[in-house]
């Protein structure tokens, strides 16, 4: 049984919102970042998603029915690189 990183998270991460077109007004649930994960990985990607915010790859909007994330257009090229990492396309 292989381990999972925190550098295979953060680029899943990264690239499922880039595959989805989440950029800047785009935005998804903080939440829905564990959907399609296996359970016992849940909380490691809301805890990457959060420390993605801190390191400024994710912007976050407040709202009344939850914290929602997109990716920060002006880190795009850098998303990118990073997302391609994850899965060559």
């Amino acid at each position: 049984m292989s381990k999972v990183s925190d550098e295979d998270i953060k680029n899943h991460i990264l690239f499922k919102l880039h595959w989805k077109k989440k950029w800047g007004a785009s935005h998804t649930a903080l939440e829905n970042l564990k959907r399609g994960v296996p359970k016992h990985l849940g909380g490691r990607y809301l805890d990457m998603g959060k420390k993605l915010i801190k390191e400024g790859y994710l912007l976050s909007k407040p709202t009344h029915y939850g914290l929602q994330v997109s990716l920060n257009p002006e880190r795009r090229e850098e998303i990118i690189k990073i997302s391609r990492k994850f899965f060559k396309y």
